[in-house]
């Protein structure tokens, strides 16, 4: 229990860094924004950055709702542990960076390539310009669908549930960062980290872009296992949903829009095949 407080205040209590870090994200924002404008430079659509922070507050209000779907199970999984890891040691937490980071390329994958999750990732793919403000645009239904399952072995070896997700939030903080609309090149850097140049690949639609550089922090397993792209050199990168695009700025329709063309398609699939096919099958 003890831990599942700290949990809760972790994901949607205050504290000091839940008050600086919106404030940084707005600063920033808004740096970028007008850096745009200087340099007359469409960086941000208003209306599209405002639906943003609409579906990440409703985001931020589903975590705090649904985080005991996440940690009953990384508890129980914690209390029955392979292994007793230390947490003083250095190495404990060179292998859960590494461990979190691995676990995310493999769920970032499944997000991709399994319909049921990408239901719910597909939120994040949605804007058509790539600035700090798409990087908040995030789904609200990633608990319920279960995307969390892939972090849970973490726990049953013996890492703390509190540092599994602390790790992660990390993580994602890290990502925060790779949708500036301009991004540097980083040179050597660029071999191992995931920069804003290979998250810009990874959000685009063109051919070549689809379903690559799924890293986190690092950038070294999209390598090691073939995912990882740079840019077409003869084309222009292009953003937002291929396919059934967004009709609507509403943060309710751009976080269910997935589920609704999930759901028509599930009504016109015949057998149960066919159904699964929709669920589990490829978007």
């Amino acid at each position: 229990m003890e831990q599942l407080g700290e949990v809760l205040s972790l994901t949607g209590g205050g504290g000091p860094f839940r008050l600086i870090s919106p404030f940084v994200g707005l600063s920033l924002m808004l740096v970028e924004y007008l850096l745009g404008r200087l340099r007359h430079e469409e960086r941000y659509d208003l209306k599209e950055t405002a639906a943003s922070f609409g579906v990440t507050l409703g985001n931020k209000v589903a975590n705090v709702l649904f985080v005991g779907v996440i940690m009953a199970p990384s508890l129980w999984l914690y209390e029955h542990r392979l292994f007793d890891i230390p947490r003083d040691a250095i190495w404990t937490w060179v292998l859960l960076f590494l461990g979190v980071d691995f676990t995310y390329y493999i769920q970032h994958a499944a997000l991709h390539h399994v319909r049921w999750f990408w239901a719910t990732h597909s939120v994040h793919h949605s804007p058509t310009k790539i600035n700090l403000s798409a990087g908040i645009r995030l789904g609200w239904t990633a608990q319920v669908s279960g995307a969390f399952v892939f972090f849970l072995p973490l726990s049953w070896l013996g890492f703390p549930p509190l540092a599994v997700f602390g790790m992660l939030a990390l993580n994602l903080g890290y990502q925060f960062f790779l949708h500036v609309a301009r991004p540097p090149h980083l040179g050597p850097l660029e071999w191992v980290l995931n920069t804003p140049r290979h998250h810009l690949v990874h959000h685009a639609s063109n051919e070549a872009c689809l379903d690559k550089n799924f890293g986190g922090v690092l950038i070294i397993f999209d390598r090691l296992f073939g995912t990882f792209a740079e840019p077409p050199a003869e084309e222009p990168l292009r953003y937002g949903l291929k396919g059934k695009s967004l009709s609507s700025q509403n943060p309710f329709h751009i976080a269910f829009h997935g589920w609704s063309l999930l759901v028509q398609d599930l009504r016109k699939a015949r057998g149960t095949r066919a159904r699964l096919a929709v669920l589990f099958g490829s978007p």
